[in-house]
């Protein structure tokens, strides 16, 4: 099996978000992401990963509002300050909690404008952040109606030309379902690109073994192909979180 981590924005949610960490740690895993930490004090979530001896594997570039706000501005036309500003405050955030990788959302936008806007943002963000692994992840457009990086092959195409070392692919297994039915043949195409790897269900988007995807053949072929990052869980649990993790190994 790969390495598991948990996303505190999706699991523990019956619980106060500073007691998620230790959460996590007791049901089993050794890592967490968490998609917006902005709203907390970066001290005390570094606090709690060093208590609980846990990787922090991911964060995202902050939109403006959680609660449904846009998601992101890196291809939005005319708002190159807003995201540059966005992405120095994160980088101010990555500084304490030490992420793996940045998540770099696109926000809504479409047409050759904002593809011109959304490559010269990641080209300035890899440029700015040498150091930082970064990452983009494309979303199907059921959940996020109008976000711009919205398939595999248009994620391949800006990877390519913006051509930066440290600018890499997120592989969630939930959206590749959504917008392939075809996890399998998705991996198989670009997950050579993938650092980062997320996972839930479809359709639903619950645990694993509440809809249609063979989560456990994929996790055997990251382990196969020596796939060496995370896997975040990324679900909304139907019950307690504990007890949708009747898929984590045990320790």
């Amino acid at each position: 099996m790969p390495k598991f981590a948990a996303n505190l924005t999706f699991l523990f949610t019956e619980l106060p978000f500073m007691e998620r960490f230790a959460a996590a740690k007791a049901a089993g895993f050794d890592a967490v992401e968490v998609l917006f930490p902005y709203e907390f004090s970066a001290q005390e979530m570094r606090h709690e990963l060093i208590r609980n001896d846990l990787t922090f594997v991911l964060m995202n570039v902050p939109p403006p509002n959680w609660a449904g706000g846009d998601r992101g501005f890196a291809a939005v036309p005319g708002c190159e300050d807003r995201f540059r500003r966005d992405f120095d405050r994160a980088l101010r955030f990555a500084d304490v909690l030490k992420p793996r990788h940045i998540h770099i959302m696109s926000g809504k936008s479409e047409g050759m404008v904002a593809r011109k806007t959304y490559i010269e943002n990641l080209t300035w963000a890899a440029a700015r952040a040498p150091k930082r692994s970064l990452t983009i992840e494309p979303i199907n457009p059921i959940d996020m109606p109008g976000y711009f990086l919205n398939s595999f092959d248009l994620a391949a195409e800006i990877l390519d030309e913006v051509g930066a070392p440290n600018l890499h692919l997120q592989f969630d297994a939930y959206h590749a379902q959504m917008l392939t039915e075809d996890v399998a043949g998705s991996w198989a195409q670009h997950g050579r690109r993938a650092v980062h790897v997320q996972f839930a269900d479809a359709p639903g988007r619950g645990g694993p073994g509440s809809g249609t995807i063979d989560l456990e053949a994929f996790f055997a072929t990251l382990d196969a192909q020596g796939y060496a990052g995370y896997a975040s869980a990324e679900y909304t649990p139907q019950a307690e979180t504990r007890e949708t993790l009747g898929w984590l190994p045990k320790p």
